[in-house]
């Protein structure tokens, strides 16, 4: 019988998949291979150049979820424009 995930679908920036893996104690190349992708997939989506979408985006919240992540983004200093 097949697990069913009701996952929560973060945004997933470049500080936030980085300190997931750190939390795991993964390197990209590791990560990568969890996840079916390439090593440059995860140090594109860790440097801000494209963000994860569709499946890679659900498998990164199961993950996160199982692991028990939580993770804090530290606010912005930029003032908000009106």
């Amino acid at each position: 019988m097949s697990q069913q995930y009701k996952v929560s679908r973060a945004q997933w920036d470049s500080e936030y998949i980085q300190a997931l893996r750190r939390h795991l104690g993964l390197t990209q190349r590791e990560l990568a291979e969890r996840l079916g992708t390439r090593q440059q997939t995860i140090s594109e989506w860790e440097t801000g150049m494209y963000k994860p979408r569709g499946a890679s985006a659900t498998l990164l919240s199961i993950i996160a979820e199982r692991a028990k992540f939580e993770y804090q983004a530290i606010p912005s200093k930029k003032p908000k424009r009106p």
